[in-house]
């Protein structure tokens, strides 16, 4: 499938009720409002295809954006290339759940991440912080440098009340993923998760919403999800 092709199918999928949720969460003009769901068919006739993503990605399109993250090749794209990904994830659907995301399948992940999360750019350090949460939730234990993840935890838990809204967000989800994902630092990750207690993310026009990771790894954790993985990274 070309470039066009992929444009008209994916407009021909849009939805009014979903562009008018993705617009509530921070989307913009241009977008067509597909259901991510509804992109799979599209995705299994064209599989991986670095050059059409990129085409799809510079077009601004939201739908097109997230499409690009699905058929992507993460093992080529570069550093600058993730930095230019980012540049364009102009909100959180885009630089959590499309950048990171596609990063977290590459060899590169955790250095690029590494230098996202202390950039001081809201939705930089939100993609790294989620980045982690992609990886660990995945990847095995063995990977990590169990004294970095520490380091990254005691981070959350100097920083995370003051820092932006949306890095909030993420950080909260590392304490989680941590605390469910990673076996050799659970005990940690409760322990720093009850010491931050309930963390505020204030959103535009909406109510505020209070994330509570260590409720949420107990929960998790009676559930017997203690260890938890996922098979792939990428729907």
């Amino acid at each position: 499938m070309d470039f066009e092709t992929v444009m008209k199918e994916l407009e021909g999928l849009g939805k009014e009720r979903s562009k008018k949720m993705y617009i509530s969460n921070g989307a913009k003009e241009p977008l067509f409002g597909v259901a991510t769901g509804a992109m799979k068919p599209i995705a299994k006739k064209i599989k991986i295809n670095q050059d059409l993503a990129e085409g799809l990605y510079a077009t601004g399109n939201y739908d097109a954006m997230y499409f690009a993250g699905i058929i992507a090749d993460p093992k080529p794209i570069t550093e600058s290339d993730y930095d230019r990904w980012m540049d364009g994830a102009y909100f959180y659907m885009l630089s959590d759940y499309v950048v990171a995301v596609t990063l977290a399948e590459s060899d590169i992940a955790q250095e690029v991440a590494d230098k996202w999360i202390t950039s001081g750019e809201e939705l930089r350090m939100s993609a790294g912080w989620s980045c982690y949460c992609w990886l660990l939730g995945n990847r095995k234990d063995n990977e990590f440098s169990e004294s970095k993840i520490s380091v990254m935890l005691d981070m959350v838990k100097n920083t995370i009340h003051d820092s932006p809204e949306r890095t909030k967000s993420a950080m909260n989800n590392f304490l989680y993923t941590v605390g469910i994902s990673y076996k050799p630092l659970n005990e940690k990750a409760i322990e720093t998760a009850n010491a931050v207690g309930v963390v505020e993310v204030k959103r535009d026009k909406k109510k505020s919403s209070f994330l509570n990771a260590y409720e949420s790894i107990q929960k998790e954790m009676d559930r017997g999800k203690l260890g938890f993985k996922r098979k792939y990274v990428r729907c």
